[in-house]
């Protein structure tokens, strides 16, 4: 069924935005009495067995936003020195699948990550020295600075935090967890204005 691959926003008790679950994942930890509260759209209604006592069918109502009690990993990534595994997935929707060269948008096969200060130089791989290039200019620039290739960068790359970086995980976001989801967004957040 098409809905069931709709993903789960799962948070802590607190409302802070921890990752994405299948419904798989949320029937169990419902079952489990895990569910501190859930809000957001209702998602799907997961039928269960027939009690025989009383003949009832359960059913468990799993929305879009479920909020948990907090297991210790969590606490983990939203302390202000996490940092987020880096890869290309994440990294493009960051960027809003644009070239920060040429600034035009590329589907996700026709761009390469670019190394801001060149791995030959001294540069890192890490969000804040990575940008979205499509391959043209990626292939231009080469093993030099941005300043070196006469190529002006229109971004400045940025590390997400955790709420961001749930969020650029997420495959077809609803409406009503992206709403949950930019309000933990620093106001400073370059996402603000790349999602609107």
């Amino acid at each position: 069924m098409e809905h069931l691959n709709h993903q789960v926003l799962r948070t802590d008790a607190s409302g802070m935005p921890l990752e994405w679950i299948d419904y798989q994942e949320a029937v169990k930890l419902y079952s489990l009495g895990h569910v501190a509260y859930a809000v957001g759209t209702l998602l799907y209604t997961i039928h269960g067995g027939i009690n025989a006592l009383t003949g009832l069918r359960s059913a468990i109502e799993v929305n879009s936003i479920v909020a948990t009690y907090s297991r210790h990993f969590a606490i983990q990534k939203i302390n202000r020195h996490y940092v987020p595994p880096l890869n290309n997935r994440t990294l493009f929707k960051r960027d809003n699948y644009i070239c920060l060269y040429c600034g035009e948008r590329f589907l996700h096969r026709d761009l390469s990550r670019d190394h801001v200060t060149p791995l030959s130089i001294g540069g890192t791989d890490s969000w804040s020295n990575v940008v979205t290039a499509c391959k043209r200019c990626n292939n231009h620039k080469a093993g030099a600075t941005p300043e070196k290739a006469g190529m002006q960068l229109l971004a400045i790359p940025f590390v997400p935090t955790h709420a961001e970086y749930v969020y650029l995980q997420g495959r077809k976001v609803l409406s009503d967890q992206m709403e949950f989801l930019r309000a933990h967004f620093p106001r400073t957040s370059p996402l603000h204005e790349r999602l609107s």
